[in-house]
């Protein structure tokens, strides 16, 4: 591991962002009356938009009939919504309804304030830093499953 006092500050820092990040859901989950996968969807459905289904449960790592029980729950709560996709017959399309999209808001502005004390000529660098270590850590995230999925075939092949 590297031992550079920057970088195991920055890596600190991540850490508690993401810890930060968990307890925000928590507790939005609380207030909108969701579960933490709810709430994960709803987000997933507030920053791509209408996605397909399967998708969506790819995602949120679902099987299929995981997720369509969420999407269940969320349509029953009208938090979503689902409609035919519009070139293929087989695929449905998930989004949000205006109660959905509402919630992301009321909740949103608590991310809107986390900003506060950050000099507005500022924000464009950390757009970019926080927009480069999103995409990292989705390809280690997804590097690491390939990993585990890989070691739990090898394992299973020793038995």
């Amino acid at each position: 591991m590297d031992t550079d006092p920057a970088l195991i500050d920055a890596v600190a820092a991540l850490r508690e962002l993401i810890l930060a990040g968990e307890n925000y859901r928590q507790t939005a989950s609380n207030y909108l009356g969701l579960d933490i996968s709810e709430t994960q969807a709803v987000s997933y459905l507030y920053s791509r938009g209408e996605i397909g289904q399967s998708e969506l449960g790819a995602l949120l790592g679902y099987t299929t009939s995981s997720i369509t029980a969420l999407v269940d729950r969320l349509e029953r709560d009208d938090i979503a919504r689902r409609r035919p996709h519009p070139t293929d017959r087989r695929r449905v399309i998930v989004g949000l309804t205006d109660r959905g999209n509402d919630a992301v808001r009321m909740t949103g502005r608590w991310f809107v304030r986390a900003f506060d004390h950050i000099d507005r000529a500022d924000l464009p660098g950390i757009v970019n830093a926080l927009s480069a270590i999103a995409g990292d850590l989705r390809t280690h995230t997804s590097d690491l499953a390939n990993e585990a999925c890989t070691a739990a075939s090898t394992d299973q092949h020793h038995d």
